[in-house]
């Protein structure tokens, strides 16, 4: 047999095999690779950062593209923020349905915006009055 068709029987013979195993390596450590939990940031600071972009959003603070893509972003990253945080309130629920929502309007991130700084003025009115 000559170098390539010795190379090419071996791809056949052990291909299947690896293929398998790298499927097999994938699927089971990818959870672990990819979880929301290692990709979050602090609860308190996704809370912060999304403020700052939705103000941003209602100041007119750039493009439209840029605006969109900067809440997108936060949105993101507080629903990430609140699934490794296990929350499970208002801001939390208005992040991880906005997100779904493409393309966005700039009439549909102002509201978004409006509701995010309502929830969270009123999230930190609520820590606050805690002892």
């Amino acid at each position: 047999m000559t170098g390539l068709t010795r190379r090419t029987f071996s791809l056949r013979r052990f291909g299947f095999s690896l293929l398998a195993f790298l499927a097999f390596v994938l699927t089971s450590f990818a959870p672990f690779a990819f979880s929301a939990a290692k990709a979050a940031i602090p609860y308190p600071q996704a809370v912060s950062e999304s403020r700052k972009a939705a103000q941003a959003v209602l100041d007119h603070a750039g493009a439209e593209t840029c605006l969109r893509g900067k809440l997108t972003k936060v949105l993101l990253r507080l629903s990430a923020s609140c699934e490794a945080a296990a929350e499970r309130n208002a801001l939390c629920t208005l992040a991880d349905k906005a997100i779904v929502v493409t393309p966005m309007s700039l009439t549909f991130m102002e509201d978004t915006a409006h509701q995010l700084l309502d929830l969270t003025a009123s999230e930190q009115s609520a820590s606050l009055a805690k002892p």
